[in-house]
């Protein structure tokens, strides 16, 4: 029994020193657990620099002066305020000439010089936004090639729902919507809308794309469908693209450019329209006006409403004026007059293309204010501009209209939900 008592004592002994001895040591897993928090440590705490970049160019590089240009002032009067010696601006010219014409700085126009960080600030490059969307970049490094960069684009949707009241523009501004999206409408539907003819009642939905530029908008507008309803008509736009085309179309897959536009300047008024018996302002006396007056300043571009050739360009002292005849076909012409003057290259025999400037408005010969005088003639004989008519372009082809009248139910679902 007395044995048996000490096997068990020594047994015990025996487990106690297995354990101290063949026990893993913690020390060194310590050690490189803190070893690696130490690691980790110093990876976190890195603060890693931030690159600030401006027109393409690390900018907490250098001393940044910002401007505007001046009434008169040009690249020489810039630079010399940066103490840029004449043969140098001479040489960042010549640098410039395949690239950017330096004389067609604009005031207005922002620059920004990048100035080196010491006492000298000597000017290192020079930056001149030609429009809110490219600047141009010239390194005072005469090794260095001048360019053109651009700014970041966002294109955002956007819908509108206007009712009308006067004008379409009018109707833009209440509705606080950018004016300038009535120009783009009013290219898309010169061939179906009257513009000058816009009554109150009139409307219109419209979903369009827009670039912006710094959170600033570009005036680009992208229309990517519209409705207008107009003498309680709807006139569908449905953009669609065939033979590497791309127009816009009625509902039936008709397009809507014209042989003719329905008017031939842009956003004015009727002063006097068609009539064989109006009262002459000048003369004083009742007489034929076949034709149609658009009041607008003077200087604003007439354009010809058709494809044709140019067959007179002459001078009325006791008429017309300054005025231009073109032929369209066999069966059309038409005549613009009290033009200011006429646009380069216009000459008896010159074709010229639907939507092309021939003059400008103005008030010569028998005129009280600055108006087109417009007429159009069929088969010799004065009509009414107003009224005419004109056949429709390509429509869409049978083969392509499966697929226009999906997208065309598409996106009138979403006009309609405007």
């Amino acid at each position: 029994m007395k044995k048996t008592k000490w096997i068990w004592i020594w047994a015990a002994i025996g487990l106690v020193l297995g354990i101290v001895i063949f026990w893993p040591s913690n020390k060194g897993n310590k050690e490189a657990i803190l070893e690696a928090n130490a690691v980790d440590e110093v990876v976190d705490t890195t603060e890693l620099q931030q690159v600030h970049y401006k027109y393409g160019i690390p900018s907490d590089n250098f001393e940044i002066a910002e401007g505007v240009v001046e009434k008169n002032q040009n690249l020489s009067l810039i630079l010399a305020r940066y103490k840029v010696s004449p043969a140098k601006i001479h040489e960042i010219t010549q640098r410039c000439k395949d690239v950017f014409d330096v004389r067609s700085i604009k005031r207005g126009q922002n620059y920004t010089l990048f100035l080196a960080k010491d006492t000298l600030r000597t000017p290192e490059f020079f930056i001149y936004e030609k429009n809110a969307l490219e600047y141009v970049v010239i390194d005072f490094k005469e090794t260095s090639e001048v360019y053109v960069g651009q700014k970041d684009v966002v294109k955002k949707e956007h819908t509108a729902k206007v009712g009308i009241t006067s004008s379409l523009w009018n109707a833009m501004v209440e509705a606080n919507t950018d004016p300038t999206l009535a120009i783009t409408l009013s290219e898309i539907y010169a061939w179906s809308i009257d513009f000058f003819g816009l009554a109150k009642g009139d409307s219109i939905r419209v979903i369009y794309e827009q670039s912006y530029v710094e959170d600033k908008p570009l005036r680009d507008f992208n229309v990517k469908a519209a409705i207008f309803t107009n003498t309680g008509k709807d006139f569908y736009a449905i953009p669609f693209e065939q033979n590497d085309k791309f127009s816009y179309f009625d509902e039936e897959g008709n397009s809507l450019q014209k042989t003719f536009l329905k008017a031939p300047l842009k956003y004015s008024r009727i002063s006097s329209g068609f009539s064989n018996n109006r009262f002459h302002p000048v003369l004083k006396r009742y007489r034929a006006h076949h034709g149609v007056d658009y009041a607008a300043p003077t200087g604003t571009e007439v354009y010809t409403i058709g494809d044709g050739v140019v067959v007179k360009k002459a001078y009325q002292a006791n008429g017309g004026g300054n005025y231009v005849t073109i032929k369209h076909n066999s069966v059309y012409s038409t005549t613009y007059m009290h033009l200011s003057k006429f646009a380069k290259g216009i000459q008896p025999g010159k074709r010229v293309k639907q939507g092309e400037t021939i003059g400008y408005v103005g008030a010569t010969g028998l005129a009280t204010g600055p108006h087109l005088d417009f007429r159009v003639y069929k088969n010799g004989t004065p009509i009414n501009p107003l009224k005419m008519s004109s056949p429709p372009k390509e429509p869409v082809s049978p083969e392509n209209m499966p697929h226009f009248t999906q997208v065309r139910d598409s996106l009138v679902n979403l006009l309609r939900k405007i």
